[in-house]
């Protein structure tokens, strides 16, 4: 699917520049340190990503207090702040809160924002409220939208290609530039979901697997039309963050095989 730029508020197609190439995204989410604490690759985040933006993805993404963390090792790399919220370990953790407003992502320094909503949860109607609110605001700044579109709340199967396609065009009907979504297994499942949006769609890492089928997940998701990744623990938490970084950055922007995309990047020696 084409998407075209020409009608958009000229300072967020100026800044859509600033994450992505062509229209392709390669994000990498940090913002786990919220979510689920300290965990491995968060501990030292200067590390991380500097050996994931060196790797060529295109933007970072995280909350706001770790903005400056980010900024001093991105090599040229985007910053998107993450609006909003919630933990693990909390009473309600579908129920994202905000934390931040577009407002202070100007001041920090921002390319973009990103805003998490669980679709059929409880909490869908106050999301929905808030992310229409962030979306206003976010084109009076001239600012991109990331809208991180999942099906999570009371859903056996997360990965309902009819259910997620209704996620996806939520997003886009409030506002969105991007939606990220899960991955629903397959190219031609897939299709659908990006069929349901003229929005790029890029996908979510989810659980940690091997490099093949991180790398094969990446290759399906195109293949089906998506236009990238917003990937986390898949990279973050790699024992070699820059490697598979380079590894998705071969498939998304220069559209090689899965077996060259490994060889590129050095992953079939490790």
């Amino acid at each position: 699917m084409r998407h075209d730029n020409t009608l958009m508020n000229t300072g967020t197609a100026a800044r859509l520049c600033r994450i992505g190439k062509g229209n392709k995204y390669v994000i990498v989410p940090i913002d786990h340190g919220l979510t689920q604490g300290a965990v491995d690759g968060l501990r030292d985040v200067e590390s991380t990503v500097d050996a994931v933006t060196r790797g060529g993805v295109d933007a970072i993404l995280a909350q706001k207090g770790i903005a400056q963390r980010v900024h001093q090792n991105k090599n040229g790399a985007g910053y998107i702040m993450h609006l909003n919220g919630s933990t693990d370990i909390g009473p309600a953790p579908a129920d994202k809160r905000l934390t931040g407003t577009v407002e202070e992502a100007v001041k920090i320094g921002a390319d973009a924002v990103s805003y998490h909503i669980n679709v059929t949860s409880e909490y869908e109607g106050n999301q929905i409220e808030s992310l229409a609110k962030v979306t206003r605001d976010a084109n009076e700044f001239g600012m991109p939208v990331l809208v991180m579109c999942y099906v999570r709340g009371h859903e056996e199967n997360t990965k309902d290609p009819k259910k997620i396609s209704h996620a996806v065009r939520l997003g886009e009907e409030l506002g969105a530039d991007i939606i990220k979504t899960v991955y629903t297994g397959d190219p031609k499942s897939f299709e659908s979901v990006v069929a349901a949006t003229s929005k790029p769609v890029v996908i979510a890492g989810g659980t940690k697997g091997t490099d093949k089928e991180t790398i094969e997940m990446v290759k399906g998701a195109m293949e089906a039309g998506a236009s990238g990744v917003s990937m986390g623990r898949c990279i973050f938490q790699h024992k070699d963050p820059e490697s598979i970084s380079r590894a998705v950055v071969e498939i998304v922007h220069n559209g090689v095989s899965v077996e060259k995309a490994m060889e590129k990047s050095g992953l079939l020696e490790k």
